[in-house]
């Protein structure tokens, strides 16, 4: 292993939760393991190991850019990464706003239905 696949778990973690880290180690395999170590280090061990810009601002960019460019299977778990990123429910819908404005009311439409179906079953009033 590299130090940038260490430093890149170690986000990925504190990011997405130990749970979930471990469902997606517990299903990889063979076949995508190669995509997994990219990912990892990457945009993990990279991206948001970079410190230039909050997890925060990362976490309302990466959902943005989910919504804008149509990547929604990834939004709930964004969603759920938000409580450890410090992103509020008020400011993901602002970013999905933007959406709105700036790629299509359809997108931001489905966004934050999805974000509406986190929230209510994390338990966070929206």
């Amino acid at each position: 292993m590299t130090d940038r696949f260490e430093v890149g778990m170690k986000v990925r973690r504190e990011v997405l939760g130990d749970a979930h880290v471990d469902r997606a180690e517990a299903a990889k395999s063979d076949f995508d393991h190669p995509f997994q170590t990219l990912i990892t280090e990457g945009a993990w061990g990279t991206l948001w190991a970079d410190e230039t810009i909050s997890r925060r601002d990362r976490s309302l960019l990466t959902l943005a850019l989910l919504a804008a460019t149509g990547n929604f299977e990834e939004i709930p778990m964004h969603i759920r990464a938000s409580s450890n990123t410090g992103a509020t429910p008020d400011e993901i819908m602002q970013a999905f706003m933007h959406v709105a404005v700036y790629a299509g009311v359809p997108k931001a439409n489905h966004a934050i239905k999805l974000a509406k179906e986190t929230f209510k079953e994390l338990g966070v009033e929206t």
